[in-house]
């Protein structure tokens, strides 16, 4: 039995509430399929989306708090399709969502850079005007403007022994969603929100360290990975060894707050102790990609 974490991106979840409970079902159906193959699963997902159409509804809520909602509802979708597909395959497995709360580094750089797209696509027009009121717009990949806030690195997961107990329960555990809420450590015990929105692939390769998964695999829109993307030369990876993966980083080949997170998470799992792999391929691609039979896989 194999532990893996899986990182679902924002097309598993779709981009309004009507989407998303549509796309959980057929999410659901591959992580189920996993499970019925004898591994142990443990769920990770972005917000980027949903986090943002909080905040821009409830101006007064703290960034964190539209974290903590967006792990909810998330989790609420994503838990009941789990458990409706366990059911029809007649297995008694428990499914669960935790909130979770990630540690960061106040002093971290990032702060001072904020790169994390969230929310919406805006025109250039309403950009402008909402670059007026204090936020952060950047052109996004060609699709349009986004707001983007500071993304700081997590290097702990406060709930990682709770955690490991409900993987010791045989329970299928949806955590670290959106990042985690990030949080920093004052005095008495204290665990302070921060305004920012962790790269959940960065959670996830941290999550699958933590708890000590075998295998990470990070779902995107696309089957593999590639370089020279979207030119006539474009070549799609197999596979990614370390040193080929920081070449093609220093030329540039992966898109920042898109590529780019997801070939460092990989990097960062697999080199995190022996008998490491990951894997980046499409949701539907995920069982082919365990045979080998398909996506970008990782090892030392």
């Amino acid at each position: 039995m194999s532990k893996i974490v899986i990182a679902l991106g924002g097309n598993a979840l779709g981009k309004t509430l009507d989407e998303q409970m549509e796309s959980v079902k057929f999410t659901a159906k591959s992580i189920v399929d996993l499970i019925e193959s004898g591994n142990q699963v443990v769920v990770t997902h972005g917000n980027g989306p949903q986090v943002g159409m909080i905040n821009s509804e409830m101006d007064e809520m703290p960034l964190t708090m539209c974290v903590a909602m967006s792990q909810a509802y998330i989790g609420y979708d994503l838990q009941n399709a789990i458990r409706e597909e366990v059911l029809a395959r007649n297995l008694k497995i428990p499914v669960v969502t935790l909130i979770t709360q990630t540690l960061v580094d106040p002093n971290d750089s990032a702060f001072l850079n904020p790169t994390k797209p969230i929310g919406r696509f805006y025109s250039k027009e309403e950009a402008e005007k909402l670059e007026k009121t204090g936020l952060v717009m950047i052109e996004d990949s060609g699709r349009g403007y986004r707001q983007v806030v500071s993304s700081p690195k997590p290097i702990d997961i406060i709930e990682k022994e709770t955690i490991l107990e409900l993987m010791s329960a045989g329970e299928i555990v949806i955590a670290g969603g959106g990042g985690g809420i990030p949080v920093i450590e004052t005095e008495h015990n204290h665990l302070k929100g921060v305004p920012a929105v962790i790269d959940k692939d960065f959670e996830a390769a941290l999550l699958a360290k933590e708890i000590g998964a075998d295998y990470l695999i990070i779902l995107t829109a696309v089957e593999k990975v590639a370089v020279n993307f979207g030119k006539p030369d474009v070549k799609w990876l197999d596979s990614l060894t370390m040193e080929e993966a920081n070449k093609y980083i220093e030329e540039g080949q992966f898109a920042p707050g898109s590529m780019l997170p997801k070939v460092q998470a990989a990097l960062q799992f697999v080199s995190s102790g022996e008998g490491k792999s990951a894997l980046i391929t499409l949701l539907g691609k995920v069982n082919d990609g365990i045979l080998g039979k398909t996506g970008t896989h990782f090892k030392m």
